[in-house]
This record gives structure tokens, sequence and C-alpha cells, in this order.
């Protein structure tokens, strides 16, 4: 049952004014409440916007107007509360987004009627260690990764799997990802793509100065820590691309499959691989 229905936006969309319209239409005929996020409220003249890592509480459905990064924005906020996301498309790749716009109306009536399957997303649960303390905490659907900062330089990283040494890397960088975030910044480093309702993690060198390093696929079961080595500089993680912090020699980056996942509403079939083959063009000549 549906009582409460929050909105995150994409800022600057000519097509997300009409959208909104309708939606609110929705809420109002059937005495549900719409809350919005910040950019929403813009967007509907409101002065109650909420920041996102609040909108989603008392909220029964999240609708996402945007693309994968305003999802993943979304997610975040949602935590671990578990509520599901309808993730309407108005980005370009789209990857993760189920719903057209012109689906909007169908989707939320498939919602209505409980017509709907979830597709549940693995979610990573990080944090960073600096000496004996714990100095953030964050949780991640696409990846976590360790890189260079401003200086375009070789950095020296270690990568432990349940406290066991797997590699030393002089590399741009690792990625850790989630079989979601397999398809993003880990695929254009060379990592392999992974199903959504694959048990695996994968952990990828960015441009490894050893030519015989290559992406790890590990169980899900895991715990991944990723070091940064003594006197090295200019060290900075990157959650899902959109949150970071620079790195101090010697922290740790500590990161495995978090106990929730992230719920995305699917109102029609859509093979994995069909998706694969529209979004990444395969076959094409």
């Amino acid at each position: 049952m549906i009582h409460r229905v929050g909105v995150v936006s994409k800022p600057g969309r000519d097509d997300i004014p009409g959208l909104l319209r309708y939606l609110s239409g929705w809420c109002a005929a059937r005495k549900l409440d719409l809350a919005v996020d910040q950019v929403t409220a813009d967007y509907l003249q409101r002065a109650d916007g909420l920041p996102r890592d609040e909108l989603p509480e008392g909220c029964d459905l999240i609708v996402v107007l945007g693309g994968d990064g305003t999802l993943l924005s979304a997610a975040r906020g949602v935590r671990k509360r578990q509520i599901p996301l309808l993730a309407v498309n108005l980005g370009g790749l789209g990857f993760m987004m189920t719903t057209g716009p012109d689906e909007l109306p169908c989707a939320l009536d498939c919602v209505e009627r409980s017509d709907y399957a979830l597709d549940s997303r693995m979610v990573l649960e990080g944090r960073l260690r600096r000496k004996e303390t714990t100095v953030a905490r964050f949780f991640a659907l696409n990846d976590i990764v360790v890189a260079n900062g401003a200086m375009a330089r070789l950095l020296h990283l270690e990568a432990y799997a349940d406290g066991e040494y797997v590699c030393g890397y002089t590399a741009d960088g690792l990625i850790l990802a989630t079989p979601t975030g397999s398809t993003a910044y880990s695929l254009a480093a060379g990592g392999p793509v992974m199903a959504p309702a694959v048990a695996a993690l994968s952990l990828t060198p960015i441009c490894p100065h050893t030519l015989s390093n290559r992406s790890v696929v590990l169980p899900e079961t895991v715990s991944v820590e990723i070091r940064v080595s003594a006197g090295d500089e200019d060290h900075y993680l990157s959650v899902d691309g959109q949150v970071g912090r620079y790195l101090e020699p010697e922290d740790r980056v500590q990161a495995r499959k978090a106990s929730h996942t992230v719920d995305i509403v699917q109102t029609k079939s859509m093979p994995y691989f069909d998706v694969l083959r529209s979004k990444m063009r395969w076959g094409d000549r």
C-alpha cells in the first residue's frame, strides 16, 4: 500500500515539469502525499524540498526522473530503508533505468496494482580507516575507486581479500565494482561484464604498469581492503563517481557486501542481454 511518494529529479531538463504535473495529479487523485527533493521543488516552485538523504523517510516509493547518475544519488539517500525506486530514463545510456518517460502513467498504475517485480541490486558497504580510526563510512551501488588525484602519476596500492594478500599494483588506481557497476568505469578499464544476479565483485586495475595485471573476480562474501603505500601522496577515493575525498599515506579502504539491496521497480520483462545489446550496440556494424 502506497501512502507517500518521493521524487528525485535531474536539474536542467525541459521535459521534467510535464512529468511532474502528471505525477502530482496522479498522487492528488489518490490522496497520496508527495515529497520532493530540492531540485524537484525548484521545478514545482515549492519551498519544501528535502535533502536527498532525508527525502526517503516515510516514503513507500521513490520516483527517479533522470539518468543513472540521478539513480545513484537517490540510492545513496535511501540507504538501508529498502524503498523501491521507479527509475524513469531521461538520460543517455541509462543502464539501470527501467521506464521511459512515455511509460510513466502505465508504470504508476502497475505499482498501484502491485503488478511489478523488484530487481534487487547488490550494494557495497565501505569505510575509510586511518591508523586505528574509521574516518568515513559509505555505500556504493556501482563502485569504489582509489585513483590518482590532481597529479597524473602512478600509484602504489596493495589489495587484500579476507586478509589474504592479492597483489601489489603500480597503476593509475583500482576499481572495486558490483555487478551493477561492471558496465560502468570498470568496463572502461577492461573489467568483465557481470550480470546483476551474479554473486561476485570485480577488482580491476586502471592502466596498470605491468601488463600482466588483470581484473580479478571475487566471491560476493569476501571482504576487500585496498591499502595506500607509505609515502605516496595524491590518492583520491571516489564512491559511485559522485562522492569522494583525498587519502593519506597508509590509509586503508575496506569494503564488503552490504546487508541491504537497492530495489528497482520492473513493470515489464527486460531480458538482461537485450538491454546490453541495445545500450552497448553489440553486433552493430
